[in-house]
């Protein structure tokens, strides 16, 4: 049976900075799939590649694919990407010319295929202990408005969009959704995510 390639192209929520490699969102969204009725015992693994680092913006997301220089086309593409144009202050519409840049790419990487892309949405960092201090108030407003850009963009290019902003905002009352370093999702956390995103992938793989 054909292997499924699944490419994941982001930041430090998709390379799963400070959780082990089987925590990543990615990973747990390729576990599940590999568990459902339709590809349990198929023989039809699925092989995660992940092209993201922690800090990336935009525009350095898209020199780490320059470099990677991934070939062959992909059965699946995910894009989660934005939070460190916000957390810099960089331009918004900036942003979105970087985003709709990377999401055409995405959508190539899928044999032009847009209806096997999925997007996610930035999760809200202001909640976390890390933001203490800090006027969680605009942040909160500052993600809001780069997802709104990233959905809209979305939309226009026919992908899936998995909003995972509201299930983030969540660790404000759960602390064992964030991981060690006060910043960053846990294990725990990225699997409400690969949960939020499996019906997708379950249609796009089916």
């Amino acid at each position: 049976m054909k292997e499924i390639r699944y490419l994941a192209l982001g930041d430090s929520y998709t390379i799963g900075e400070s959780v082990h490699q089987n925590e990543r969102w990615p990973n747990q969204l390729a576990e599940l799939i590999n568990l459902s009725p339709q590809f349990e015992g198929s023989g039809r693994g699925i092989k995660v590649t992940v092209i993201a680092r922690t800090g990336w913006t935009t525009s350095e997301l898209w020199e780490g694919i320059q470099e990677a220089n991934p070939q062959g086309t992909y059965d699946m593409v995910s894009l989660l990407i934005g939070v460190n144009n916000q957390y810099r202050g960089y331009d918004i519409h900036e942003y979105r010319e970087g985003f709709r840049f990377l999401l055409g790419k995405a959508i190539e990487y899928a044999d032009g295929n847009a209806s096997h892309v999925l997007v996610l949405s930035i999760p809200d960092w202001g909640v976390t202990p890390f933001a203490s201090g800090r006027d969680r108030e605009q942040i909160a407003k500052d993600i809001d408005a780069f997802n709104a850009v990233n959905l809209e963009e979305s939309q226009n290019a026919g992908v899936h969009y998995v909003d995972v902003t509201p299930v983030s905002r969540e660790a404000v009352n759960d602390p064992a959704l964030v991981a060690a370093d006060g910043l960053h999702p846990s294990g725990k956390m990225y699997a409400e995510w690969a949960k939020l995103a499996l019906p997708i992938a379950m249609k796009i793989l089916e």
